[in-house]
Formats: structure tokens, C-alpha cells, sequence
């Protein structure tokens, strides 16, 4: 996902919390963008359908354990 220079913003995180998005990587690449963007995308969709949400992360984990499967 290519982001232009001037909309990009630094955010300070802990050492746990990068940590934690570390292991929401679905693959080797993913950017902390892409993983954010997930899951404001998951969480917007459990408000509307928890079941579909459900369903997402099922989909989300499954790939993560295909194409990461020592993390």
C-alpha cells in the first residue's frame, strides 16, 4: 500500500505493543498500517455483524498460520 510522504504521521508505541502487532502479521511484509487498518476493519464490522467478524478472523488467523507458521 503506497502512502504519500506528506499524510504519513509517527506514532510512539511500547516494546509490548509493538510485540503484539508483531505477532498479527499474516506475512513475512505486512506493514504496521496494514495490520492496523485490520483491525479497525474487524472492529467496525463486529459492530455491525459479530458473526461476519467472527468469520474474518477465523479467515485472518488461518492465513497467518499458513504463511507464518513459526510465529
Amino acid at each position: 500500500m503506497a502512502i504519500e510522504s506528506s499524510t504519513i504521521s509517527t506514532v510512539k508505541l511500547s516494546k509490548k505493543t509493538k510485540d503484539r502487532l508483531l505477532k498479527l502479521k499474516v506475512y513475512k511484509n505486512e506493514t504496521f498500517e496494514e495490520i492496523i487498518e485490520k483491525m479497525l476493519n474487524i472492529f467496525n464490522l463486529c459492530r455491525q455483524n459479530p458473526e461476519q467478524a467472527k468469520q474474518a478472523l477465523g479467515t485472518l488467523d488461518a492465513q497467518r498460520k499458513i504463511n507464518m507458521p513459526n510465529s
